[in-house]
């Protein structure tokens, strides 16, 4: 099921009585309009805004020509300006310009997103005779945008038919993640929606925000979060939370990987592919490519970083005093960690790879109850604090809107079902 449009229908009524057209008596009238005296030369406080992409072989001189600017002082002024250079050495095929000109065709305002930021764009002014270059933030919009999808295979495959960004996606892995494991749970059949910011310039959407309210329905079960950030800040002070206040985070995600694949399970005996003998596997390993990120499944700080025989190059944290986590068999470690840092639950900590004893790219990972490894994908994982009961009527206030509205979505999803 596809993205949810809200609209609402007015219908008009009239009466006319028996009389036929041809009954009503009918005048012709002829009369002639002057038209106001127009000066060719008079701006008249008008100006066009336009936009154009970037064609593959442009150069700025065709873009400005395709943008109706006709101004040699503003051509001349590009060229030499030291900060308009940015035209020149970053027109990469697909890039937007925006352009406001005169009724003339001369340039008022040239916009022009710069490489490597959503945010910022190199800006051309006139004011009065004068021209000016500068880096400036581009003037965004937010608007909040209501979505639902079914999954007929994949949640990424959902959320393209619905035409929902990919971040928003990953957004919803993170934040059902502790509930459920988007490698192996999902069905078909099961259906979300997600209420999320949208950001644009000029009409134009720049990129996705902010998931503000999300329902997640997997094998019957219903799964709801909303955002809550308490301005008075402090510890516990934001995050997504259910309907009655209790935290959707878990202490510890189910996985450390976004997207894979369970290629060996939690086993009291397991025929070794190196080894070549049956022993225990107290561990969950995950096939992905080499290079795929290594997400820290909670808060911890790093006890070792660096090589330890089978498991080749490992990660190890420690969370609060009784558990641990493992990450096995990796490409490389994430730059700057060392023994003694602290990660924050979904920081990108190391790499996958295939170091030590294994076969392929697959990462290992182990989940740790004061010292013996523990099955994470069985056990139930313990919960993030909820929120303090001083911060329930300021997290209602701000949330019953939002709730709201993914009932109804819910309810036109029924209705289109039906």
């Amino acid at each position: 099921m596809v993205g949810v449009s809200l609209f609402s229908m007015v219908a008009a009524f009239g009466t006319v009585n028996d009389a036929r057209l041809t009954d009503v008596p009918q005048r012709q009238v002829i009369e002639q309009l002057a038209l106001p005296a127009l000066d060719a030369t008079a701006d008249n406080g008008q100006s066009f805004v336009r936009e154009e992409r970037v064609q593959r072989g442009d150069t700025v001189m065709a873009l400005l020509q395709r943008l109706g600017v006709d101004d040699p002082a503003a051509v001349n002024f590009l060229k030499a300006n030291t900060s308009a250079h940015s035209l020149f050495r970053q027109l990469s095929p697909g890039k937007s310009l925006t352009a406001k000109t005169g009724p003339l065709g001369e340039l008022q305002m040239l916009i022009f997103p710069l490489n490597g930021s959503k945010d910022q764009a190199l800006v051309v002014e006139r004011r009065g005779d004068q021209l000016s270059a500068s880096e400036q933030a581009l003037p965004l919009e937010t608007q909040v945008v209501m979505k639902s999808a079914e999954i007929r295979s994949s949640l990424f495959g959902a959320t393209d038919a619905a035409g929902i960004p990919d971040s928003v996606a990953t957004q919803l892995a993170d934040i059902f993640g502790g509930d459920i494991d988007f490698n192996r749970d999902l069905r078909r059949g099961d259906r979300f929606a997600v209420i999320y910011e949208s950001i644009s310039h000029l009409g134009r959407v720049v990129r996705s925000g902010r998931i503000l309210a999300a329902e997640f329905v997997n094998n019957g079960k219903t799964y709801r979060a909303a955002w809550f950030a308490d301005p008075a800040g402090g510890e516990n002070s934001s995050g997504y939370y259910t309907a009655d206040g209790k935290n959707i985070r878990k202490a510890f995600l189910r996985s450390p990987l976004e997207f894979s694949r369970i290629t060996s399970g939690f086993s009291s005996a397991r025929f070794h592919p190196v080894l070549q003998k049956w022993r225990a596997h107290k561990g969950t390993d995950y096939g992905a490519p080499v290079g795929t990120r290594v997400k820290a499944t909670g808060n911890g700080v790093v006890e070792y970083v660096g090589a330890q025989g089978g498991y080749g190059k490992v990660v190890m944290l420690r969370h609060q005093s009784r558990y641990t986590t493992l990450y096995g068999h990796l490409s490389g470690f994430a730059a700057g960690l060392r023994k003694g840092t602290r990660v924050s639950q979904g920081d990108v900590i190391a790499f996958v790879g295939a170091t030590g004893l294994a076969t392929g790219p697959h990462l290992h990972y182990e989940f740790r109850v004061n010292g013996v490894q523990q099955n994470p994908l069985a056990m139930a994982l313990p919960s993030a604090p909820p929120l303090l009961p001083q911060q329930l009527g300021l997290f209602r206030a701000k949330t019953e809107a939002r709730l709201a509205r993914l009932d109804l979505i819910r309810g036109l999803n029924l209705a289109q079902a039906d």
